[in-house]
């Protein structure tokens, strides 16, 4: 059974979608692979790794974007042999998306480019999966458009991912009805546990967050029926050179999606 298949047919558990922001070296994807790999597998859930080989939307020019595209693809790809998971990392452009295709089984397009058409066609010209991250200025029933410009270029292989809306200019609320609305489309639809919880356009210029409550929204989220979990982990949330301040701390992984199994088996009860 391909991967895409296997997420959307298995209601037993959600699949996790999870890893660090960014590639920060070549030691550290393997080592959170690692530590994911025996937690999901202790638990039952499916696994996807996720890393950007590159960050291009930072907010200080001064920001760690990536160690080299090639170079952090590369190390997708061999976190990929070695543990023999899926992965996916995000693209920027259409040129992108051929290139990262050749690497990994998921493209990601990030909430900030989910209207731009040239990428979601690229991305769907590859024959991957397709992950389009729900932009914080769009509405839950306004990504059928995004599902239809994927579709018409023959690719059904297609998630939808919310990571909140915007609250003013400094924050962000979820709505959860966002999650059957675009379960409508008849795709997977993934809550962003991590990413959702941002506090964007600080004046500092780094984003701030809030993961005291990632619990809350991962809870919520699998109580309303999400398909799938995405969240970015780190060892050391506050060493970590891209988003630490809303990631959740490698070694707190377990004791969360443990909580959330037994919510998911409670709705099946």
């Amino acid at each position: 059974m391909d991967l895409y298949n296997k997420l959307i047919e298995n209601k037993d558990s959600f699949f996790l979608m999870a890893g660090p922001c960014v590639i920060e070296n070549e030691q550290m994807p393997f080592e959170i692979a690692h530590k994911l790999i025996e937690i999901t597998s202790r638990l039952n859930i499916p696994f996807i790794f996720k890393a950007s080989y590159r960050k291009a939307n930072r907010s200080n020019i001064d920001s760690f974007t990536g160690i080299g595209d090639i170079e952090g693809l590369e190390i997708l790809k061999s976190v990929k042999e070695k543990f023999n998971i899926p992965v996916v990392t995000d693209i920027h452009s259409a040129e992108e998306a051929h290139i990262a295709a050749r690497y990994v089984d998921i493209l990601q397009i990030p909430a900030f480019l989910s209207r731009q058409t040239d990428i979601l066609l690229a991305a769907a010209e590859t024959g991957k999966i397709v992950n389009v991250k729900k932009g914080q200025f769009l509405s839950a029933e306004s990504m059928k458009f995004v599902v239809e410009k994927i579709r018409r270029q023959g690719n059904s292989q297609i998630m939808l991912t919310d990571r909140g809306t915007m609250f003013g200019y400094q924050d962000l609320v979820v709505d959860f009805r966002s999650i059957p609305i675009m379960q409508e489309n008849n795709v997977p639809v993934i809550m962003d546990i991590t990413h959702s919880l941002q506090q964007p356009n600080q004046t500092s210029g780094t984003t701030g967050g809030l993961p005291a409550m990632i619990e809350t929204i991962a809870k919520a989220a699998v109580a309303v029926g999400v398909d799938g979990i995405f969240l970015e982990t780190h060892p050391n949330p506050s060493e970590a050179k891209s988003d630490g301040k809303n990631m959740l701390q490698l070694d707190k992984v377990y004791e969360l999606l443990s909580k959330l199994v037994k919510i998911k088996q409670a709705l099946k009860d």
